[in-house]
């Protein structure tokens, strides 16, 4: 439903948005993002011409790129000292 759809949306470009921007759990934070610019490019803007899902789909590729090559040296996860498998370390 529209509220779901709502929070949901508003959860990932919030809270997630904050996580990559301070680096914790980045590839993590990355992937409801991805969806929610998926979501807009063919659901919301499913009957627009390109230039209208242009903008979501250049975030999902940059939201992309970050979920493959991860946040850098000066992310909270690389400070921190703690690797874990799923980051390659």
């Amino acid at each position: 439903g529209p509220v779901v759809s709502l929070s949901l949306a508003v959860f990932a470009e919030f809270i997630c948005a904050i996580l990559i921007i301070l680096g914790f759990k980045t590839r993590l934070a990355t992937i409801p993002l991805m969806v929610t610019m998926l979501t807009a490019a063919f659901v919301a803007h499913a009957s627009d011409p390109f230039g209208k899902k242009e903008l979501p789909l250049l975030y999902f590729t940059v939201f992309f790129c970050i979920f493959i090559f991860g946040a850098g040296k000066f992310a909270i996860d690389e400070l921190s000292g703690r690797k874990s498998a799923y980051y390659g370390g």
